[in-house]
């Protein structure tokens, strides 16, 4: 069985790994972990002190991969190859970052725009959990068909980004509570489907059970 260490932003994201694609990954004859950033507490870290815990999960661990799980949202600009639009030139400097003797190993990956954008690819699952009273169903109808092509695509600025529309529309939203809960009820293969990126990201990572040992 192969071995995959997923860094996570946050308690979110990780909690996302726990409950979504830990039993995925175990079917495909993969095992994850999923640490969150370290001396952040959750959130997102300045490049150097990720790419040092990148590396020392791939020193420690010689037969382990490693990929990210992070919000391009409020990304520090000392990431490599920083671009405000393009996210994959971004991962490609990551990916040339990390030392060549490792990197084989690591798969970089940021989420377009935040992993709040899940919670827009269902609407049945969000009226299962909110109260008309609650939540402004009618906004939050809108901005999915908006985006209906691709979900990912709710845009990143302060006042638009996916979590900011969340906390408008539905009172008392809060990602902690909520993200894990509903990405698990709205399920992998829903978000797969209406979020291609990071589908994308899911079939490079079921790659890895077929890899060299």
């Amino acid at each position: 069985m192969k071995r995959l260490i997923i860094v996570c932003e946050g308690e979110t994201e990780q909690e996302f790994c726990k409950d979504v694609l830990q039993d995925h990954f175990l079917k495909k004859d993969i095992q994850i972990a999923y640490p969150t950033i370290k001396k952040t507490y959750g959130g997102i870290a300045k490049w150097n002190t990720l790419k040092k815990q990148i590396e020392n999960h791939l020193k420690q661990e010689k037969d382990a991969y490693v990929t990210t799980l992070i919000d391009f949202y409020a990304l520090p600009s000392d990431y490599p190859n920083y671009s405000k639009d393009n996210i994959d030139i971004i991962e490609q400097g990551m990916g040339a970052d990390v030392s060549p003797l490792l990197s084989h190993r690591f798969v970089p990956y940021i989420q377009r725009h935040e992993f709040e954008c899940f919670m827009f690819c269902s609407m049945d699952v969000l009226k299962r959990n909110f109260k008309p009273e609650e939540a402004n169903f009618a906004e939050l109808e809108n901005i999915a068909h908006t985006f209906a092509t691709n979900i990912e695509d709710i845009n990143n600025s302060p006042e638009t980004a996916p979590s900011k529309r969340l906390l408008q529309c539905i009172n008392g939203y809060n990602k902690v509570v909520y993200g894990a809960c509903l990405a698990y009820e709205i399920g992998l293969n829903k978000i797969r489907e209406k979020c291609p990126r990071f589908d994308n990201w899911i079939d490079r990572l079921e790659q890895i059970s077929k890899s060299a040992k």
